[in-house]
């Protein structure tokens, strides 16, 4: 009977210990979840709305053009947040919109005014990067100024941060074209082994002129290995998908660096 009792005093004392363990793991799953379906309303509207499409294209043409022609930090703060405007008005209004269908089945005069109003919204957005854009980019495109392209093309981090975006970009591209996994977990490709072996790429194009640039390009890519390994041991994607997204990695960032050299 002794024996009993401390078993089942053993037996709550590791439940109390490992209680925090959980807790924290659920945490973590539902953060995780939360970020997943952020991701799946982006991925909806870009796959659904021709218009989010065209926002989006020139979202990716815009930021990058301010960062090779020079753009002050205040000027890119106005870009970014012309562009963030956009985007969040479309999404408002093609969320009003499905809101509306779901609760009218008939024509409502104050459904469309509603629908109308939420469209107006992204004109006005719309007209106001426009103007941006121009205060921004006009004097720039007029007199080219090959000190600033020489500056992007001599900042390897700035390059960096254009390839690794480019990357994600174009993994979240992909999976809502396949329509498989999550955004964050699982599908083709590999998010994680296309960041990593992006990485790599990165690192041995910036170090180079190293003279151990050899060893540390081979660190680099032993970490990323590991990385795709871990997703492959964790049953979260399949070799193919880890290999498509490492290959996809690190080819989308040696061609821009080839392009910025």
């Amino acid at each position: 009977m002794p024996s009993v009792l401390r078993n089942g005093d053993e037996s709550r004392r590791a439940a109390r210990r490992s209680a925090p363990f959980s807790a924290a793991r659920r945490e973590a799953g539902s953060l995780v979840a939360s970020f997943n379906y952020a991701f799946e309303g982006v991925i909806y509207v870009v796959r659904t709305q021709r218009n989010m499409r065209i926002h989006f294209i020139v979202a990716l043409a815009v930021l990058p053009l301010g960062v090779v022609l020079g753009a002050s930090r205040f000027e890119m703060l106005a870009l970014m947040l012309s562009v963030s405007f956009v985007l969040i008005a479309e999404m408002f209004n093609t969320a009003l919109e499905k809101a509306i269908d779901l609760a009218t089945s008939t024509f409502d005069p104050v459904a469309r005014a509603a629908k109308d109003i939420a469209a107006g919204a992204v004109l006005v957005a719309a007209v106001n990067a426009v103007f941006v854009g121009y205060l921004v980019f006009g004097p720039r495109l007029q007199h080219p100024s090959s000190r600033a392209i020489d500056t992007v093309q001599h900042s390897p981090p700035h390059v960096t941060v254009i390839a690794i975006a480019v990357v994600i970009l174009l993994v979240i591209g992909t999976k809502a074209r396949f329509g498989s996994g999550t955004p964050l977990r699982g599908g083709l490709p590999s998010g994680h082994a296309a960041v990593a072996f992006g990485g790599w790429a990165a690192v041995t194009f910036i170090t180079q002129s190293y003279e151990n640039q050899v060893l540390v390009s081979t660190l680099v890519f032993l970490m990323a290995l590991l990385v795709a390994q871990t997703r492959v041991e964790a049953r979260v994607h399949t070799t193919l998908e880890v290999l498509y997204g490492g290959v996809l990695g690190a080819m989308v960032t040696a061609a821009i660096f080839q392009a910025f050299s």
